[in-house]
């Protein structure tokens, strides 16, 4: 079978082997789709914090189950031929974390893609107990539930409440994935970025309002949107400090901070503006099993969001062009929202 590897920074190849053999317990998967991450597209840069090399990329995806045990089929309702995703997140299952219910966070994770390699190969093996029956949604849906997940589980982290207003620093998928999830939960969302399309998509789908960090005066902007109260929680999804510190000096007094974005570079501010705040700052990694069933039947009900998360894709180029599809992706005059790889 043919796979993409990232030899390293800039050097994407794809190579043959032999198709995996799966083990009791486990699945094995056709790729259909896979989706380029931040975290894909960082590893190619040589800027991603976790990234070590070579590495297979991918860990947003969509496949069919092409052999599974018979008693894995029916304790997970899982059936060859079905349409899948899947949880592309490994935790020890014994440190504090797992212990207490964080798997998301476990102290040893290994994401695929990441800290073990991904599912961009024409076959993967897979634990059953990770995979997750797509209910008739399209591949290409299923492809973009992963992303859709983390978003959706900061803004849970967020405690996000009918009518608060809400900002997102970052028009990546991650960060428009956040305004869908947050307009779900009823806010009022606001999207900043550098890049005029992406705030275009982001008024597309639902933003209230949009600023541009290119051009005008950003706290200026704030207060106008906010009437000078700040917005009662920012989000961080650009994976840049500057993102994070304009998080931190937009949120209203009692506010709430969710940092999402990945970065190995450190943010130079005042952390007295916590206390005189009392601003409340959390971390929001990976996402849970529990994320993936709610979020793949709320795309089977809500085709209006359905067809917003899908607008997110870009580019779609088979996965022999995934030189092609990496360097586009990081080029800023492609303007690339989502590119996603066809197996």
């Amino acid at each position: 079978m043919k796979y993409v590897v990232i030899e390293k920074p800039g050097d994407v190849q794809i190579k043959e082997r032999e198709k995996p053999q799966r083990k009791k317990g486990e699945v094995l998967l056709k790729m259909i789709y896979g989706g380029l991450c931040g975290s894909d597209l960082g590893t190619y840069k040589g800027t991603f914090i976790y990234a070590s090399y070579p590495r297979i990329p991918g860990h947003e995806f969509s496949a069919m189950i092409e052999e599974i045990d018979e008693a894995d089929a029916g304790k997970y309702a899982l059936s060859t031929g079905m349409i899948v995703t899947a949880l592309p997140y490994f935790n020890c299952g014994h440190c504090f974390s797992c212990e207490h219910g964080y798997e998301n966070c476990c102290m040893s994770n290994e994401t695929m893609g990441a800290q073990r390699d991904g599912a961009f190969c024409e076959y993967i093996v897979m634990p059953a107990e990770h995979v997750f029956d797509g209910k008739g949604l399209s591949p290409l849906t299923l492809a973009m539930v992963e992303p859709f997940c983390i978003s959706y589980h900061a803004m849970q982290k967020a405690a996000i409440k009918k009518g608060e207003r809400v900002l997102i620093i970052g028009g990546g998928p991650i960060g428009l994935l956040g305004l869908l999830a947050a307009r779900l939960m009823g806010a009022e969302v606001t999207v900043a970025d550098v890049v005029e399309q992406k705030l275009q998509k982001a008024l597309d789908i639902g933003a209230s309002h949009v600023i541009s960090l290119k051009d005008g005066d950003f706290s200026q902007s704030v207060k106008e949107i906010t009437n000078g109260d700040g917005f009662d929680v920012c989000v961080e999804a650009a994976g840049v400090p500057d993102a994070f510190i304009n998080a931190i000096d937009s949120a209203t007094f009692h506010g709430r901070v969710i940092v999402v974005g990945v970065s190995s570079r450190k943010a130079d501010f005042t952390y007295s503006y916590l206390q005189k705040k009392e601003l409340t700052v959390s971390g929001s990694r990976n996402a849970l099993g529990r994320d993936f069933i709610s979020l793949i039947d709320l795309l089977r009900q809500n085709k209006e969001i359905e067809a917003c998360v899908t607008s997110l894709v870009t580019d779609e180029i088979p996965f022999q062009d995934a030189k092609l599809a990496f360097s586009k992706s990081v080029d800023p005059s492609q303007c690339v929202i989502k590119t996603i790889l066809r197996f």
